[in-house]
């Protein structure tokens, strides 16, 4: 494999991954939903924007990690 493709590869990953946070994230709104000590507002579960967070720190953690290692692979300094 070339170094251009483990790149593709890692970028690509890190798409799907986001993909999947945004997902989650859209999950957490409730429709039609208050809470319950705020004015009538539109109401956001706040557990799943947590986690997603969460996932997304240790994304590109994991991502500049996998690069850090392709040019590590590839000889670049």
């Amino acid at each position: 494999m070339t170094k251009s493709n483990l790149v593709k590869q890692v970028l690509a990953i890190n798409v799907i991954s986001t993909g999947v946070v945004l997902y989650f994230t859209k999950l957490g709104y409730v429709e039609g939903g208050t809470a319950p000590l705020i004015p009538s507002e539109v109401m956001v579960d706040p557990l799943p924007a947590t986690l997603m967070l969460t996932a997304l720190v240790i994304d590109v953690a994991i991502t500049s990690f996998a690069l850090a290692l392709i040019m590590r692979m590839e000889g670049s300094p």
